[in-house]
């Protein structure tokens, strides 16, 4: 009970911060629709008080594999930043875990059970940066190089 208050709270303070953007609305409540690869429901108040980069990508996306190493550094970088970073993908858990297993990336890596295009996202990767306090402050469609000191800062400017 807990857990669903906090959910249905955290989607409504992120849903109307960015009330105009029907994109961002759709990703906070498939928040709810979100499992980590033991099929387990993911713990959003874990979300609660941190910047929160949230990356949508796919297996079978060039672009997506080609930003993960950079991705992963700039992770490790902005761990003492508060950040928290999840990959979302509409893939099985299995293809998204054999994923993970060849490539030893250390991810908090999500399936969502609705497609990505349902919920707005068409082109990928996609990545979403929410401040601590909930509010979308950068959106990037495509890969980036995430651990250049360009982005690293402004990333600790967010």
């Amino acid at each position: 009970m807990k857990k669903t208050l906090f959910i249905i709270s955290f989607i409504l303070v992120l849903g109307c911060k960015d009330s105009q953007d029907p994109k961002v609305s759709k990703i906070l409540n498939n928040l709810e629709n979100l499992v980590d690869l033991k099929g387990e429901p993911f713990d959003v108040s874990t979300l609660e008080g941190k910047k929160v980069l949230v990356n949508y990508w796919a297996t079978w996306c060039a672009p997506c594999k080609k930003e993960m190493p950079d991705l992963l550094a700039a992770q490790k970088i902005l761990s003492k930043e508060n950040y928290v970073f999840l990959l979302i993908s509409d893939e099985s858990k299995e293809q998204i875990q054999d994923f993970k297993n060849k490539f030893k990336y250390d991810f908090t890596f999500l399936r969502s059970s609705e497609s990505l295009s349902n919920i707005g996202i068409y082109a990928m990767p996609t990545t979403f940066v929410f401040n601590e306090k909930g509010k979308k402050v950068k959106e990037i469609i495509g890969a980036t190089e995430w651990n250049s000191e360009e982005m690293i800062t402004q990333l600790k400017e967010l």
